[in-house]
C-alpha cells in the first residue's frame, strides 16, 4: 500500500514538473494561452513618436535592443512548442516595447541569476522575465512596473484539510529560495494572520524551485505552495486533479509588481519608461493579458521604481 501511495505522488509530481515546463498544451486561466502559438503580438504596431525622441543616438544607430529571460516559467515566460520561439506575458511586452520604440528585439535565454550581472557588465539592453522591486535590486536597476503578478496559495486538489488564506498557522507551507514569497510575502503573512493574534506561525519550508514544492505537495510533505499566482494558476489549470490553488485575496500589502528592468541611470530609461507606458494603454497589452489568463494583474501606470 505505501509504494503505490508514494507511486502516486510520484507520478502527480512528474505530471506537475510537466505542467510547469510547457510541455502541454491546455488552456491558460480565462484564455487561449497555447503553447504552440507563435504569433507575435506586435505585428502591425507602430512606432510611438513621443517615446523614439526619448532614445539615445546610440540606441537609434544600432537599431535593436537585447532583452534577457529565463524562459522557464509558464505561462509568464517560456517557450513554444517548438522550442525557439519565445512566448508568454513577458515577450509579448518586449516585443511591443521594441515596436513603440521602432527598433528589432533580440531575445536572450539566461539563467535568472545571470541577469542582473549581464545588465551591470553591459551585455543586455533590458530585462522583462517577472522581476519584482527589490531594496537591492534597486540599487543597480531601474525598474519600470507594468504587471502586478500577485501571490498564492497551492494546497492538496479539493483541499481536503480545509485550508484558508487566512488560517494557515502552524502549517507546513513551501516557498523558493530567494523568492519574495520567502523574504517578505510569507513573514508577513504569518504575522498579520498568525502570530500577532496569539496563533503558531506559519512554518516555512525552502526549497530550490517550485517544481520541487508542488512535488513534495504532490507527497504531502508539505501543506501548501506559496508562489506567484501566474504560475500556480497555469498549473491547476493544467493539472486540475493535482492541485487547488486557493482564490487569491486582493491586498496591496502582498502586491508583487513585474517590471521592465534595465541599468541604474541608463540613458535609455526615459525612452523605455514612455514606451512602456505606451504598451500599458494599448489594447494589445489587453490582449496579451486576456490570451494568458492574466487580466487580474492589469496596471495603468508605468512607474518607474
Amino acid at each position: 500500500m505505501k509504494t503505490k501511495t508514494r507511486a502516486t505522488a510520484a507520478a502527480a509530481g512528474f505530471a506537475l514538473l510537466l505542467a510547469l515546463s510547457a510541455c502541454s498544451t491546455a488552456e491558460s486561466d480565462g484564455g487561449t494561452g497555447s503553447t504552440s502559438n507563435t504569433a507575435d503580438i506586435s505585428e502591425g504596431v507602430q512606432p510611438d513618436p513621443a517615446a523614439v525622441a526619448l532614445l539615445p543616438a546610440s540606441v537609434k544607430d544600432k537599431g535593436e535592443l537585447e532583452v534577457a529571460m529565463d524562459l522557464h516559467y509558464p505561462p509568464t515566460t517560456f517557450l513554444a512548442d517548438d522550442s525557439t520561439t519565445p512566448i508568454g506575458l513577458n515577450p509579448d511586452v518586449a516585443r511591443l516595447v521594441a515596436a513603440k520604440l521602432g527598433l528589432e528585439l533580440k531575445f536572450v535565454n539566461t539563467s535568472f541569476d545571470t541577469i542582473i550581472p549581464g545588465i551591470e557588465g553591459g551585455r543586455f539592453d533590458f530585462t522583462a522575465t517577472s522581476m519584482s522591486p527589490t531594496p537591492e535590486r534597486l540599487e543597480v536597476l531601474d525598474m519600470i512596473d507594468y504587471f502586478n503578478g500577485g501571490v498564492s496559495v497551492a494546497v492538496a486538489a479539493g483541499n481536503p484539510e480545509g485550508l484558508s488564506n487566512d488560517d494557515l498557522c502552524g502549517k507546513n507551507i513551501a516557498v523558493t529560495k530567494g523568492s519574495n514569497a520567502q523574504l517578505k510575502h510569507l513573514p508577513n503573512v504569518s504575522e498579520w494572520t498568525c502570530v500577532s493574534q496569539g496563533k503558531p506561525a506559519i512554518n516555512g519550508i525552502t526549497l530550490p524551485n517550485v517544481q520541487e514544492a508542488l512535488t513534495q505537495l504532490a507527497s504531502k510533505r508539505v501543506d501548501g505552495v506559496f508562489y506567484d499566482t501566474p504560475a500556480l494558476v497555469w498549473a491547476e489549470k493544467q493539472q486540475p486533479n493535482a492541485i487547488t490553488v486557493l482564490t487569491p485575496q486582493v491586498d496591496t500589502r502582498t502586491e508583487h509588481f513585474v517590471t521592465v528592468a534595465l541599468k541604474k541611470g541608463s540613458p535609455l530609461t526615459p525612452a523605455l519608461q514612455a514606451a512602456v507606458q505606451s504598451v500599458l494603454d494599448s489594447p494589445e497589452y489587453q490582449k496579451s493579458l486576456a490570451n494568458w489568463g492574466l487580466t487580474v494583474g492589469a496596471v495603468s501606470d508605468a512607474k518607474l521604481n
